[in-house]
């Protein structure tokens, strides 16, 4: 008998390990250009090829994500603490546009923030869940994303930023 239980889990663990995340190690987009964009909502228009000079921080959004509120402060700080180096472009992807700014205004948002409604950005960058984050180098290339909320005042994160 238990070497009918090794033998299955052997199998499954193959099984799993074959049919792993079709993405592999690397996300698609990880070490490509980055796509650029433009966004014009009621407040701004923002274009990404703008920003460049600075590493991008390109944080997809929305107002009703819980871990999109947890990560917040932490984006904000950061930008704070780097804004010599880093440029935070914080997208939006509510739909509705008075949720939008009822979020910046009660959570005093004072990130250079955009709101897609049409969610056209975040299409070119095949995002599938809130928060994703994408890093953006000096020269427009993509280093990494990161999918969820992030504390992006922690050592590593603010080193791994300094030395790109």
């Amino acid at each position: 008998m238990p070497k009918k239980i090794a033998c299955w889990a052997g199998l499954l663990l193959a099984f799993l390990l074959a049919c792993g995340c079709d993405r592999g190690t690397q996300p698609g987009l990880v070490g490509r250009p980055a796509p650029d964009f433009t966004v014009q909502d009621s407040d701004r228009s923002v274009s990404l090829h703008d920003l460049r000079g600075k590493v991008i921080v390109l944080n997809f959004w929305a107002s009703n994500c819980a871990p999109c509120i947890e990560e917040l402060p932490s984006l904000i700080a950061m930008q704070s603490q780097m804004k010599d180096r880093v440029n935070v472009l914080a997208v939006s992807l509510d739909q509705d546009d008075d949720a939008y700014h009822r979020f910046l205004h009660e959570h005093n948002i004072n990130l250079l923030t955009v709101h897609d409604s049409e969610q056209k950005s975040g299409l070119l960058y095949k995002t599938d869940g809130y928060p994703e984050t994408f890093i953006i180098d000096t020269r427009g290339v993509i280093r990494r994303k990161f999918i969820g909320a992030v504390e992006w005042t922690k050592p590593e994160i603010l080193q791994y930023l300094r030395q790109l």
